[in-house]
């Protein structure tokens, strides 16, 4: 299961172009790549490296909220600093913020208060459940982040910006396109929120989680991360962890950092680096 990653960490390596970008940092990147995760085969959690998985569900929790205050996931998360800080405080973002720790309409507000032209709001992710649960073979199972008329009013343009469901014999999959995807300290992350939100999705609808499909458009490693990503190919894969969450929830919005957990995730040690901004 992670030697996909691994392997396409490796072509970014041996394949990709040399590019710069937003940050100033450059990056090596490949275009248009994909990886597919059953989750009858455990719960891809990267091992070859450890995850920061309590990161991973405080911030889907947040994005499920559908808030937009970087306070808040701190709440969630039980901590002073979020990966969501540095941009709530960049230059760039700052003169926007409507206050401290604003990071405008990003994420979870689409995701459950995108807005009509005539001011009324639509929760996207709430009618999707309804639906399935209603009408499992509709095609329009679709919720968005890349909201072009409100892109100006985010701190940052959703990376990780539309997601599709599927449903077939009583199971449901997730495929999710991310236009800007940070092989080395993006993607382990997207790949464990985006597993965790089919499992979530799944229990609430009575069905099981099937595969997450992951389409990955500018895939690149930056040129600060080369290091770390040499270290990390040098490591061999660690069994993958299960996942657990509480059986008791049947409505997305009941889940609690508690209420969700990984057992028996054995990793490798974490490799830091920091994040281009």
């Amino acid at each position: 299961m992670e030697s996909q990653y691994l392997n396409l960490l490796k072509k970014v390596v041996s394949e990709g172009s040399d590019r710069m970008d937003r940050t100033g940092v450059g990056t090596r990147a490949l275009f248009a790549q994909n990886m597919r995760f059953n989750m009858k085969d455990g719960f891809p959690a990267i091992t070859t490296k450890k995850l920061a998985f309590k990161a991973v569900k405080s911030e889907l929790l947040w994005f499920l909220e559908g808030s937009n205050d970087d306070n808040r996931l701190k709440e969630i998360n039980g901590s002073e600093k979020t990966i969501w800080t540095a941009n709530a405080n960049a230059d760039y973002w700052k003169a926007k913020a409507k206050f401290e720790g604003d990071l405008g309409r990003v994420y979870g507000v689409q995701w459950r208060t995108w807005k009509r032209p005539d001011g009324s709001e639509v929760d996207q992710l709430g009618e999707v459940i309804e639906k399935i649960k209603t009408n499992p073979y509709d095609r329009r199972l679709i919720v968005t982040a890349w909201n072009p008329g409100e892109l100006d009013q985010m701190a940052l343009p959703p990376c990780h910006m539309f997601f599709q469901f599927f449903v077939a014999d009583g199971t449901l999959s997730l495929y999710m396109h991310q236009r800007s995807c940070d092989m080395f300290l993006g993607v382990p992350f997207n790949i464990a929120s985006y597993s965790l939100l089919l499992h979530m999705v799944a229990q609430v609808t009575t069905l099981k989680p099937g595969e997450f499909i992951h389409s990955l458009g500018d895939t690149h490693i930056y040129n600060n991360h080369f290091d770390q990503v040499r270290e990390q190919l040098t490591r061999k894969p660690l069994p993958p962890p299960t996942l657990w969450l509480n059986p008791e929830i049947t409505d997305i919005d009941s889940f609690t950092m508690e209420d969700i957990k990984l057992e028996n995730y054995e990793s490798h040690p974490p490799i830091k680096a920091d994040m281009a901004v």
